[in-house]
């Protein structure tokens, strides 16, 4: 692609790219509001409804890492246009579904056609924009990235209660359309390499590992994990495609990720830390929604709206920091990011369904503020030293990072809040007995008496709740915990100011 390129067309090409980025994000969170809608639609039980959220990501991420070849084999340009269309085309599909098995398995197509999006609009960007600006265009990518997933829920919560949850699918078709139009006209041809070789083995080894990892973790809980030989198997599976892709890597001639891509320390550490930090984005994002529909009874739209300001923060904390990106270490940026985040995580461990909209809005901008200043220096410290013909291979498996982060995140803790609530019901059930000293009182016995029928049902609901509540502060615990252990990876980081294709920055 031609980095000479007017002032004109590149402000038209980074709207572009922006709206595709946050097109293909925003899908990752719109449907979670909108989930128990589906879920009557096409009659799916609590587990298995949440295969449309990881659906989608599972996808994404296991046809993220050849976005490197095909870029090379048919053009950026090509793979862009054809991404965008595919994309929008499932979408209309996802909407049209009318049973579990369309929906799911649209999902994964849509997911399949945007996985390059996100790494294609990251290269469009560096190679359009002047080294010197490249802090600014990774600003601008940031808040396509960050700003779809926590705006998500307040649009999706919208189109929900105003006309369908089919119509959180819809909505990508105009947007598509004007993407793919606009990239037809501005996006400029790119050099293609016809003769570029893939190396199909090392693809299907990665791709059986990520979905059979994925479904172990989707089905764990419900066949009671390694109680179950179906997850033995998938265990299995997914051991043996990512031992042999490891072999494989390490012995072939042109593996399909190449190793000496991890040499580069940014890059290793980047990738490490993009998982995790994921992890506990989309892990909050996936638990909130219940939390405020089921456990406060506020209806869908007031639930994303009450999330909505997560975005404002995200957007705040995006563009404080591109400022400061090239100018400031970025490890101290990265700390300021990960204890804004451990901030929020912190207050989320005191909620209870008697906590006010004003604080969960105040958690929500402090939690969308942190992510925001985390996601603009880790996509810059973590392509900073590669070298510029190796950067789309490094953005497709920073961008696999993402997604692995982003689907364990959503499996891993959505498993937890079912375990840790049944562990706790149990734990809670041991002291409600008949000869409890509560039930003494006259106004307790009338309506949770263990004796009556309707007096266990009502008590059998009280401590459900909060065995749920409960749940929901060890999920939170857990994630502060895990947002705390990124603050080990930052002496790993080089010292940089975090802009791309910048002289080689001293060791730090």
């Amino acid at each position: 692609m031609s980095e000479e390129i007017s002032q004109r067309h590149r402000g038209t090409i980074t709207i572009l790219v922006l709206l595709a980025a946050m097109m293909q994000t925003l899908d990752t969170t719109i449907v979670n509001v909108a989930l128990p809608y589906v879920q009557g639609s096409v009659a799916a039980s609590n587990d298995q409804i949440d295969w449309v959220l990881t659906s989608y990501i599972t996808a994404s991420a296991i046809m993220t890492p050849p976005t490197g070849f095909l870029a090379a084999r048919f053009g950026l340009k090509r793979l862009f246009i054809v991404s965008t269309l595919g994309f929008t085309l499932a979408s209309m599909l996802c909407g049209v579904a009318e049973s579990l098995t369309q929906i799911v398995a649209f999902r994964a197509l849509q997911g399949a056609f945007g996985a390059a999006m996100i790494p294609l609009s990251q290269t469009v960007l560096l190679t359009i924009y002047p080294k010197e600006r490249h802090g600014f265009a990774m600003m601008i990518f940031g808040l396509g990235v960050v700003v779809g997933p926590v705006l998500g829920p307040v649009l999706g919560g919208w189109l929900t209660e105003n006309y369908t949850w089919r119509y959180v699918f819809y909505i990508n078709g105009p947007l598509g359309i004007i993407g793919f139009i606009g990239m037809m006209m501005f996006l400029p041809e790119s050099a293609r390499n016809p003769l570029q070789k893939f190396d199909w083995f090392g693809f299907g080894t990665l791709s059986l590992a990520i979905g059979a990892f994925q479904v172990l973790l989707d089905r764990g809980e419900i066949k009671d994990w390694f109680g179950s030989s179906e997850i033995v198997i998938e265990a299995l599976l997914a051991g043996s495609a990512f031992y042999l892709f490891l072999v494989h890597t390490f012995t072939a001639e042109r593996p399909f990720v190449r190793p000496a891509l991890f040499r580069d320390r940014n890059l290793s550490a980047g990738v490490i830390f993009s998982v995790v930090a994921f992890i506990t984005l989309y892990a909050s994002l996936a638990l909130q929604p219940p939390y405020l529909q089921d456990l406060m009874n506020y209806p869908v739209l007031t639930a994303g709206l009450v999330m909505g300001p997560r975005g404002v923060g995200t957007m705040v904390g995006t563009m404080i920091v591109g400022r400061f990106v090239g100018k400031v270490d970025t490890r101290v940026l990265l700390a300021i990011g990960l204890g804004l985040s451990a901030w929020a995580f912190y207050i989320m461990m005191g909620w209870t369904p008697d906590v006010s909209e004003g604080e969960i809005i105040f958690a929500g901008l402090v939690q969308g503020a942190g992510f925001g200043v985390l996601f603009v220096p880790m996509s810059s410290v973590t392509l900073s030293t590669l070298a510029p013909a190796d950067r789309a291979e490094g953005a497709s498996v920073f961008s696999l990072s993402r997604s692995l982060g982003s689907s364990i995140g959503i499996s891993v803790f959505t498993a937890l809040l079912t375990t840790n609530t049944e562990v706790n019901h149990a734990d809670i059930s041991a002291n409600v007995t008949a000869v409890n000293r509560g039930f003494q009182d006259p106004g307790i016995a009338q309506f949770l008496s263990p004796i009556t029928a309707a007096g266990r049902a009502a008590l059998d609901a009280l401590v459900t709740q909060q065995a749920q509540v409960i749940a929901y502060i060890d999920d939170y615990k857990v994630l502060l915990i895990a947002t705390l252990a990124l603050f080990g990876l930052l002496v790993i980081f080089k010292k940089s100011g975090g802009m791309p294709g910048h002289a080689a920055p001293v060791e730090g």
